[in-house]
């Protein structure tokens, strides 16, 4: 069985995978870091995500329970995310990230670091999205290049995400963008204001929602003369991220080194 570490176990995403490991069989919760000057270190890890006492105390830092775990989640933030591959990588560690936000060089990072332990890289874990990813490329590649459809991502998150577009939204785009043999790079805009002049044929637009405790919502909008196509996915909890990871650590088993993501892990390529 698979010892999984919790990093930024205190927080809300956290204590929802402690949550989820409890709820799997193939693998469990064996370490959960927190920050290192946290209050909570030393407490229960089961007993504060609401699941009771489970004999895993939280510790301060990756080194402090370097022998405890063979696989590590990190739901965190981009500079600590990219700290704990490096160390991972150097203790032969596994790593599931569902951290957003991270930059070109950070994930050539990861690219890096692939070869020399097994990564699941996602910008969003749960199992709908990830066919929504699926069927976002049938779709584009049906529709084709020249077939006039105005392509739009709408997308809205709780009030508390720090990144926008969100990661999920930026990776509909790609695939899209992929798909009909676009750069993303280069056609996508981010919000209109004032006097835009006509939509270029071409462009992928991106329109971003922060409001109250949306848990995530996404619609990739596909629109021409006549008719409209939208691929809507919507999360109402963290449960379905979370579960997502968990399934990712238990694929990761018998992967030694790679980098790899949620499609690999639903066979969906």
């Amino acid at each position: 069985m698979t010892r999984v570490a919790v990093t930024g176990a205190a927080g809300r995403m956290g204590k929802t995978i402690i949550e989820a490991l409890q709820q799997n069989d193939a693998v469990s919760l064996s370490a959960a870091i927190v920050e290192p000057d946290s209050s909570l270190i030393g407490a229960d890890a089961g007993e504060l995500a609401g699941v009771g006492k489970l004999g895993v105390a939280l510790a301060g830092s990756l080194e402090a329970v370097v022998d405890d775990f063979d696989l590590l989640i990190d739901f965190t933030a981009p500079e600590v995310t990219m700290q704990n591959v490096a160390f991972c990588a150097a203790h032969g560690k596994k790593v599931v990230i569902g951290t957003t936000g991270l930059n070109d060089s950070q994930k050539e990072e990861l690219q890096q670091a692939g070869e020399k332990t097994a990564i699941v890289f996602a910008p969003n874990m749960s199992v709908g999205v990830n066919l929504c990813f699926k069927l976002l490329e049938i779709a584009a590649k049906a529709l084709g290049d020249d077939s006039g459809y105005d392509i739009e991502v709408i997308e809205a998150h709780h009030r508390h995400k720090v990144d926008a577009p969100s990661g999920t939204a930026l990776r509909m785009g790609e695939v899209v963008a992929d798909a009909l043999g676009r750069d993303l790079k280069e056609c996508a805009v981010y919000g209109r204001e004032g006097i835009t002049g006509a939509r270029p044929a071409k462009q992928i637009g991106f329109e971003t929602i922060r409001a109250g405790d949306v848990v995530g919502d996404h619609t990739v909008l596909f629109a021409t003369e006549g008719e409209r196509i939208e691929i809507t996915h919507k999360a109402s909890s963290r449960m379905t991220f979370a579960k997502g990871a968990v399934r990712a650590a238990g694929w990761l088993q018998d992967k030694s080194t790679g980098l790899f993501d949620m499609q690999d892990v639903l066979g969906l390529h």
